[in-house]
């Protein structure tokens, strides 16, 4: 390893020689020289150097005219003073001679020429290469200067693999007088002396300086005279000595540095603050707190749901009551006329079943309503669910019926005889029904319906809602749903030519067309809206569906037995069948 480096600094320095020996080969002055037992070398600007535009390496002159620079010349003189007061003294290196090597480092070149002098062997003034630096003994102890960053490093890089020092060894054991003031050093080779604080003034054609302060070290005491600091600033403003200025609330700092001082400042994201104890790094809020970008602090999340107390759920719970009482008044009107014709021809008792499943499910749209519960999350969908589905059901097989008696009858009457006597319309109702029943239990077991809440739609907002809309279960019972809409409509749509008083497929088609019309509305609100009123569409769509069906079945029979008591009379009825019989006779 020694031996390569050796080689490198060996290349180094030949291309180094060739440059710089090329014009400083002359003695120099006798002022710059003095012999000694030991030999310290300056490296001092006594010229300016030249700031013409250099394309290639050229060696510069140093004594060229009107180049005099009184500042290199000043240092010059009093590393010349200190030497010569050690070796005045009696007290200071006793039985030693101090000695020195002055020169001039105008440029770059002087100081490689200067260099290499002072890494020369003493006599033969040529430098020697071994493979061991460490016991290289050039002629010079240490090296004062250069004074500018530039030189310094081109000085730096020649004399560090030969491990030549900026401070003596025993530096540490200096202790004597200079000018009455006490010159000594510490143990890590800092001066513990006196110091006057001063300001230099370049503003003239000559430097000056003006003393601003002291620094003592028995006692220790820094005293600074703030008032004779002139500062470049505009009305004498001390300039702000920082990396980076602070940054505003709610940003951190990003270091962009070594250092921390050096940063750019950053606003912290939603959902995050910036505590004051930790400046470099957002915290995050607590599930149950939120924060805008750029906050300090977090704050509580409001929690939200359909409360009874709105105005909207004010309006759909009494739409939902006055359908509850609609249906009410319904059962017992129709109980009241239960051997009339109209009340026959809708069903007989099979209107009671179709109106308390309208009543099941208006009664679970309650469930929407307040702070979700697990008993509301378990029944308020599957419970719709249901009840729909048996109104549907006897819907489908009611028109499916009145198809097979008034078409069938005569043309298939085997079919016909095994409806009836095996009681189809029944065994149709409680197939599905049990179909429904089945999808809704393994619905509430496998995918149970849950309060829950819900944190990451709204950052501000904590959601109380039922976990049944995200679930496979929702999805098939509606689809069931979907599928005896669809067959309904088909058979009342079949029986669009039935006797007047038997035919529903105006009233049957319009209220089925409605139900698809407000859940695909549902659904398309839902897709781009999940806020805290999606409870209340959920709601309205269901609410839609019952008074649909209810006002498309049996609100014209209502009016028949109020308002037209006689169209509910057996002639009527006989009248309209005979019309349908001859009708179909003539076709």
């Amino acid at each position: 390893m020694l031996l390569c480096t050796a080689c490198l600094v060996g290349l180094q320095l030949l291309i180094s020689c060739c440059w710089a020996f090329a014009c400083h080969s002359t003695e120099p002055s006798p002022d710059f020289i003095l012999p000694g037992d030991y030999l310290l070398a300056g490296l001092f600007p006594l010229h300016s150097g030249c700031l013409q535009v250099r394309h290639r390496p050229e060696v510069t002159l140093c004594d060229r005219p009107a180049s005099f620079n009184e500042h290199g010349y000043h240092l010059f003189q009093a590393m010349r003073l200190g030497v010569e007061e050690i070796n005045n003294s009696t007290a200071l290196l006793p039985n030693v001679t101090l000695g020195y090597q002055l020169y001039d480092v105008c440029s770059d070149s002087a100081s490689v020429y200067a260099t290499l002098s002072v890494l020369s062997l003493p006599g033969p003034r040529h430098i020697e290469l071994q493979g061991d630096l460490l016991h290289y003994s050039p002629k010079v102890l240490a090296v004062i200067g250069p004074d500018t960053t530039n030189r310094a490093a081109t000085t730096a890089a020649l004399l560090s693999p030969f491990l030549m020092p900026l401070l003596l060894e025993q530096i540490h054991k200096v202790n004597f007088l200079l000018h009455e003031d006490t010159v000594m050093f510490n143990d890590n080779g800092d001066p513990v002396s006196s110091y006057n604080i001063i300001a230099w003034d370049w503003s003239g054609p000559k430097w000056t300086f003006t003393v601003l302060g002291s620094s003592t070290w028995s006692p220790v005491q820094l005293d600074i005279n703030e008032t004779k600091i002139q500062w470049h600033g505009k009305d004498n403003q001390v300039p702000k000595s920082v990396c980076s200025s602070d940054c505003l609330e709610g940003h951190q700092r990003v270091v962009t540095d070594f250092h921390r001082c050096c940063f750019e400042c950053v606003p912290c994201g939603a959902g995050t603050f910036l505590n004051k104890s930790d400046l470099y790094r957002c915290q995050p809020c607590g599930k149950e707190e939120w924060a805008p970008e750029g906050s300090q602090t977090c704050f509580p999340r409001t929690v939200v749901f359909l409360a009874c107390q709105e105005h909207t759920s004010w309006v759909l719970l009494a739409a939902n009551t006055l359908l509850l009482l609609l249906l009410l008044g319904t059962a017992g009107l129709f109980a009241w006329h239960l051997d009339t014709p109209v009340v026959r021809s809708a069903g007989g008792r099979l209107c009671f079943l179709m109106l308390g499943s309208l009543a099941a499910g208006s009664s679970s749209l309650y469930g929407f309503f307040g702070e979700p519960t697990r008993p509301a999350c378990l029944l308020r969908q599957a419970l719709f669910a249901l009840g729909f589905t048996i109104f549907l059901s006897c819907l489908t097989v009611r028109s499916f019926q009145l198809i097979i008696i008034f078409k069938f009858s005569t043309k298939a009457p085997t079919f016909y005889h095994a409806w009836v006597q095996n009681h189809g319309a029944g065994l149709f109702v409680m197939i599905s029904s049990a179909a429904q029943l089945l999808i809704c239990l393994t619905w509430l077991v496998v995918w149970t319906p849950l309060p829950t809440r819900e944190y990451q739609r709204f950052p501000h907002l904590v959601m109380l809602e039922c976990t049944e809309a995200n679930s496979l279960g929702f999805i098939l019972a509606f689809l069931y749903n979907g599928l005896l809409s669809i067959s309904a409509f088909a058979c009342s749509y079949l029986g669009k030519d039935l006797p007047e008083n038997y035919n529903e497929a105006k009233c049957v088609t319009f209220s089925l067309l409605f139900n698809f019309m407000s859940w695909i509305a549902f659904f398309t609100t839902a897709s781009i809206y999940d806020g805290k009123y999606l409870p209340a569409f959920n709601m309205l769509a269901g609410l839609s569906s019952l008074s649909s069906g209810f006002g498309g079945y049996f609100l014209p029979k209502c009016y028949v037995i109020l308002c037209r008591p006689d169209l509910n009379s057996t002639e009527h009825f006989q009248a309209s069948i005979q019309d349908y019989t001859r009708h179909r006779g003539s076709t």
